[in-house]
């Protein structure tokens, strides 16, 4: 059976957007951003923050029961699995879907998070995909 017409890649539906411009995405966004060469695009209708490599996204969600569950809220981020496995225990985080697989780990985030530690979870998830160029640069400054 011949196609009718050659598949194109601007056919597929693009994801809508799925996420807010607030207060807790410009703290994710402005410690994403000051990494060296990092910057941000939306991927599957959320904003992710990447070098080479996307190092995490804003938002996520978890399928249970066959019904999804957004975590609007959250830094989605790719650690080291001894810092994953130690987050699993915190009732704040989740696997997310699709890339747990992969060994993210999801952070639901609010007001009363830590500024400290938030930074250094997404410090510590850019270390893990950043170039050593970048994490030259990243150590250079830190001095």
């Amino acid at each position: 059976m011949a196609l009718s017409a050659p598949l194109r890649k601007d056919r597929g539906m693009a994801h809508p957007q799925m996420f807010d411009d607030d207060p807790i995405l410009e703290q994710v966004r402005s410690i994403a951003l000051a990494l060296p060469g990092a910057q941000e695009k939306i991927s599957h209708g959320r904003p992710a923050f990447f070098t080479t490599k996307v190092h995490c996204y804003y938002g996520g969600a978890v399928k249970t029961d066959g019904q999804w569950h957004a975590h609007d809220q959250a830094v989605v981020l790719h650690l080291p699995a001894v810092e994953t496995a130690a987050l699993q225990q915190d009732p704040r985080c989740f696997i997310p879907a699709y890339l747990g697989l992969s060994g993210w780990i999801g952070v639901d985030l609010d007001e009363r998070t830590d500024a400290q530690e938030l930074a250094e979870l997404i410090e510590e998830s850019y270390r893990t995909v950043a170039p050593k160029r970048l994490l030259a640069a990243l150590d250079g400054a830190a001095r």
